[in-house]
């Protein structure tokens, strides 16, 4: 699952044309957080999820559709 959300997360950062540093700064995160949530190497928590979520503009629910990955 890590995997998938990390891969979703870095194709919805992409998409946007932002960096793993402006994403962790519009989210108050760190960018080491945003790296290993990517890699998969972090499980992130609701709130961290919530907090990028809100970045791109997309609900929780679409945060975890892996369709397209």
């Amino acid at each position: 699952m890590n995997t998938k959300i990390g891969k979703r997360i870095k194709i919805e950062r992409i998409k946007r044309d932002l960096t793993q540093e402006q994403l962790a700064f519009e989210a108050n995160l760190n960018r080491t957080t945003i790296s290993s949530i990517e890699r998969g190497v972090k499980s992130p928590t609701v709130d961290t999820l919530e907090a990028i979520a809100k970045v791109f503009g997309i609900t929780l629910q679409e945060m975890f559709n892996f369709d397209n990955l």
